[in-house]
Parts: C-alpha cells; sequence; structure tokens
C-alpha cells in the first residue's frame, strides 16, 4: 500500500469535485475548493475520521468494498479507480465484473433526480445506486449480500417477499422478462462469470426458472407502464424509461407519472413521507 499516492490521489479527486456534480446543493460560499472531506465520507458510507486518515497518510487498508465505494462517491473513471485499487495494495477488479463500478455518465444523471424514483441496475438485476425516492418506493435495497443482491434471484427463491410489489396478473411478464434479461448477460459475460453461477444456482432452486430459462428467449426488457404496489399508497401507475450504458451492462431506470394524473400525486405524497409508515 502506498499510503502517499493514495492520500494524494484522493485529496486531488475530491478538491476537483463540485457539489453539484454529486447531486449536493451547493450552500454557502466555500473557503476550500471541491468536496468537504464529510461529504466524501458521507457519499462512501464511511466516517469522517476514517476517511480524513486515509487523506492523512495515517489509515488502514481500506477494503475492496471501501475502494469501492469510494471510487463511487469521487465519480472516477474505470482506469482512475483500477489505479485507486493499485496504490491501495489491491487487485483491480477486471474491467467487466457487471456491477464493479457505477458508470460515471449514469451517476451523472442519478444525481439530477430528486423529485422521481431512480435507481441504477446492474445486467444481473443488482441495485447499484437509488435516490431517495426509489428507496421509498422499492424499499432500501442495500443490505443484500451474495447472491440475493440480484433481485432476479430474489425472484424466484423468495417470491412471497419480492413478488408483492407486482399485481398478480403481471407477475408471470415479470419472471419471463427478468429470465430475458439474464440470458442476454449470460451470452455476453459466459457460463464461468457470475451470470453462469446465478443460473446455476437458480436452476437448482427454482422449478419456474429452469422452465423459463429452457425456453431460450433473450430480451433486455423494461415494460415502458408499470403498476406497482406501495404497501401504503397502494397501486401506483407509472412509466418507465430507461438509459443503457454502451455495453448494456448497467442501466438507469426512471419511473414518472403524467402531470396531474393519480400516479403523480401519490409520487408527491412519497416525497413528503419517505420511509414513514402512515395510513392512507
Amino acid at each position: 500500500m502506498d499510503r502517499s499516492a493514495l492520500a494524494d490521489f484522493l485529496r486531488r479527486h475530491r478538491e476537483a469535485l463540485r457539489p453539484e456534480d454529486v447531486g449536493l446543493p451547493e450552500g454557502a460560499r466555500r473557503r476550500a475548493p471541491g468536496l468537504r472531506r464529510e461529504e466524501v465520507a458521507s457519499l462512501a458510507l464511511m466516517s469522517t475520521d476514517y476517511y480524513t486518515r486515509l487523506e492523512q497518510r495515517r489509515g488502514p487498508q481500506p477494503s475492496e468494498q471501501m475502494l469501492t465505494t469510494l471510487a463511487r462517491a469521487l465519480r472516477l473513471t474505470g482506469d482512475e479507480r483500477a489505479y485507486l485499487f493499485r496504490v491501495a495494495g489491491r487487485n483491480a477488479p477486471e474491467t467487466f465484473t457487471g456491477s464493479a463500478h457505477v458508470a460515471p455518465a449514469l451517476l451523472r444523471v442519478l444525481d439530477r433526480l430528486d423529485d422521481t424514483p431512480a435507481l441504477i441496475l446492474s445486467n444481473l438485476g443488482e441495485t447499484l445506486v437509488a435516490n431517495r425516492m426509489a428507496q421509498a418506493l422499492l424499499g432500501d435495497r442495500s443490505g443484500y449480500t451474495g447472491l440475493a443482491r440480484s433481485e432476479i434471484y430474489r425472484w424466484f427463491t423468495d417470491p412471497e417477499n419480492e413478488r408483492r410489489l407486482y399485481p398478480e396478473d403481471d407477475r408471470p411478464r415479470q419472471s419471463r422478462a427478468m429470465v430475458a434479461g439474464l440470458r442476454a448477460a449470460y451470452g455476453t459475460m459466459g457460463p464461468k462469470s457470475r451470470a453462469g453461477e446465478l443460473v446455476r444456482a437458480l436452476q437448482k432452486a427454482s422449478p419456474e426458472f429452469a422452465g423459463i430459462w429452457d425456453r431460450h428467449e433473450v430480451a433486455r426488457r423494461f415494460e415502458d407502464h408499470k403498476i406497482l404496489i406501495h404497501p401504503q399508497l397502494g397501486p401506483i401507475e407509472l412509466d418507465c424509461q430507461v438509459l443503457f450504458t454502451e455495453d448494456q451492462s448497467q442501466t438507469l431506470l426512471v419511473l414518472t407519472a403524467p402531470p396531474r394524473s393519480e400516479g403523480d400525486e401519490k409520487l408527491k405524497l412519497l416525497a413528503v413521507v419517505g420511509h414513514e409508515r402512515f395510513t392512507v
């Protein structure tokens, strides 16, 4: 681990960012350029003291998970992320893993969306980043680990909980769309990849998945109109817009409703109450 190189790299990239670059309000005039240390620490889900020690060349060696969140917080490119791993004494992840690094271009768009649900998904159905509105609508998905990080895995192994978000008559279509998307990722990543691992696990765990997989349907499909069921607000009709990275490995999913529609009114209510429990 090269503490000096790591500290200088973090400081320079922190100073090069402006609050609006990461979706933060500019606030009062700043005495120093760039983000504050506490802002980077908050974005990277770590303590300010921990981050400060890294910049002061006296911190412990960061874990791969810590480096991943730092790279995301500082909006690093793929090459910059690989360098960060190397100076921290860690092996840089492979260039293409499906979810190792959130595309900076998608993050820049997500940073500017705060009044409607938006999230970035990997091609394996993993929620990489979600804004406050998406968490209020869909729930916090950040606590899952292993294969359960994939909504495809949860859909077929924990249907009682995972499928409550969708009307019952829409669930068969959703099952086929998820498997078709996984088939597309499998074709790109190969049988020895994480996509292959996910397929093999689901073939053993779910006869339903195995049956749909055998249809060999391939597509990256997102229905352009959805009805999602919120536990307090009930059904919400939403339009779905998607933006893919060039290699199709990540997707920005934005959910909106027409102005003055019932769905629009429910989104406004959702923005006010957030995660609070209430009665309707």
